[in-house]
């Protein structure tokens, strides 16, 4: 027979039980597979800039240790990278632990109504990033925001991104 004592460490972290151990394990910090690349915008006006600063901003105010999103594509067409690859992300619940999600500035029209707003630079950079995140995860499916079963009802991304990308699926 086995004699259990407790309290039971690991890492020099007392578990308090079976229940939270598993917690800590399948709420890990990195994805086992990426079913999806969730497309985003960040809702912000075409004529008022939304930079790196502002993003982190915005979700530290919603309780995020960092920015959510993988990637940002500013209007300008520059790409920042904020989380690694297969780390979980903060954007899409409850699609988190098996995506990739990718934000760019804008959505909104200058009165504020959901828009494509996209830059031809913020096109052309989407395209390039979304070809080499599907040969990195080529069964990925590419979706947007407002696509996503069990998520927030919203516009975002405010373009039909499954009929633009549909060909990169192929």
């Amino acid at each position: 027979m086995i004699e259990e004592s407790f309290p039971l460490f690991t890492a020099d972290e007392e578990v308090a039980s079976e229940r939270e151990l598993l917690k800590s394990v399948e709420d890990g910090p990195y994805m086992q597979e990426v079913k999806y690349i969730i497309i985003h915008c960040s809702a912000t006006r075409e004529n008022r800039d939304f930079t790196v600063e502002d993003l982190l901003r915005c979700h530290r105010q919603r309780k995020f240790r960092t920015i959510g999103y993988h990637f940002y594509i500013r209007r300008s067409g520059i790409i920042t990278q904020h989380r690694k690859l297969k780390e979980v992300g903060a954007h899409c619940r409850p699609w988190n632990r098996c995506s990739i999600g990718i934000c760019y500035e804008g959505g909104l029209d200058a009165e504020g109504h959901p828009a494509d707003t996209r830059t031809q630079e913020q096109c052309e950079q989407l395209l390039l990033l979304l070809m080499k995140l599907r040969k990195l995860f080529p069964d990925a499916k590419i979706r947007g925001h407002r696509n996503m079963p069990g998520s927030i009802p919203k516009a975002c991304p405010c373009f039909d991104v499954e009929s633009e990308y549909r060909f990169l699926e192929k």
